[in-house]
C-alpha cells in the first residue's frame, strides 16, 4: 500500500505524487482511493485502492535507474515496421505495459519516424502519451528538469536525421 507523498507511475498517464487518502461511495459501494495528482498537465485522479494491481500502478524509479533510463534512449536501435497498423498495435501495447524501457522505445521510434516520414494524427497522440509517461516518471525522479530531459530526447534523434 502506498501513502500520501509517494511517487506513483500510471500506466497510461504518467508519474504523480499521492496526495491524499480518501474514501468515495459510489453507486452505493464505499472504496479507498488514491488521490493522484500527476507531474505533467497538472491532472488529479482517483485510483481505486484495490484496483491498483490490476492498473498496473507502481513505484517510480530512482535517480539511479533513471540516469539508466536516458542512456538507454540514446542508445537504442529503431525498429522501423513499415506497416502502419501493426506498428501502432505494437506501440500501444508497448505504452501499456507500464515498462517505461519499453514506452521509451516507442518514444524514441515515433520521435524519428515524425522527423524523417512524419506521423498519423493517432501515432501523434500516441507519442504525445507516450512521452509524458517517460518525461513524468523521469521528472520526479528527480534525474534532471523537464526541459532538460527533452533536450536530450530532441538532440539524439537530430543525431539520428
Amino acid at each position: 500500500m502506498y501513502c500520501v507523498g509517494d511517487k506513483v507511475v500510471h500506466p497510461m498517464h504518467g508519474a504523480g505524487t499521492i496526495e491524499e487518502i480518501k474514501e468515495m461511495d459510489i453507486v452505493g459501494k464505499k472504496r479507498q482511493y488514491y488521490v493522484v495528482r500527476f507531474a505533467i498537465g497538472n491532472m488529479v485522479t482517483n485510483i481505486p485502492i484495490d484496483s491498483v494491481d490490476s492498473i498496473g500502478i507502481r513505484g517510480i524509479i530512482d535517480k539511479h535507474e533513471a540516469k539508466k533510463v536516458l542512456q538507454c534512449f540514446r542508445d537504442a536501435k529503431i525498429e522501423d515496421d513499415s506497416n502502419w497498423n501493426k506498428r501502432q498495435r505494437d506501440n500501444l501495447i508497448k505504452v501499456k505495459s507500464g515498462d517505461i524501457y519499453q514506452v521509451l522505445g516507442v518514444v524514441k521510434e515515433l520521435m524519428y519516424r515524425d522527423r524523417t516520414k512524419g506521423l498519423s494524427t493517432s501515432e501523434r497522440k500516441t507519442l504525445g502519451s507516450a512521452k509524458q509517461i517517460v518525461v513524468s516518471e523521469l521528472v520526479l525522479s528527480e534525474v534532471a528538469d523537464i526541459s532538460d530531459i527533452e533536450s536530450i530526447m530532441n538532440d539524439t534523434v537530430e543525431a539520428l536525421v
